[in-house]
């Protein structure tokens, strides 16, 4: 009789055990998982915010002025090239 008293005491000893872990595991499992959501949730919300900073800027931002075609020769290969008109035009569209 002791032994099958032995050998019950550590079948339930195993049961009991593998209880505790499984559910330690489960839990484990659960928290990384949520873990995860809550990370991809937050990536998610921070390119929205990053999207949101740059439609604003845009519509915020002046547009750039189309520049006029004042026949300016902006070939610096070309005989016909002017570096002080060149600069004077940059220097406008600057300003």
């Amino acid at each position: 009789m002791s032994t099958t008293s032995g050998v019950n005491v550590l079948r339930y000893s195993a049961l009991a055990f593998g209880v505790f872990y499984g559910f330690t595991h489960q839990r484990a499992i659960t928290s990384s998982q949520r873990a995860a959501v809550a990370k991809k949730e937050y990536e998610h919300k921070q390119q929205l915010i990053n999207k949101a900073k740059a439609e604003y800027t845009k519509s915020k931002s002046p547009a750039a002025a189309p520049t006029p075609n004042s026949g300016l020769n902006q070939d610096p290969t070309s005989p016909n090239f002017d570096f002080e008109s060149y600069f004077e035009a940059v220097f406008e569209q600057k300003v």
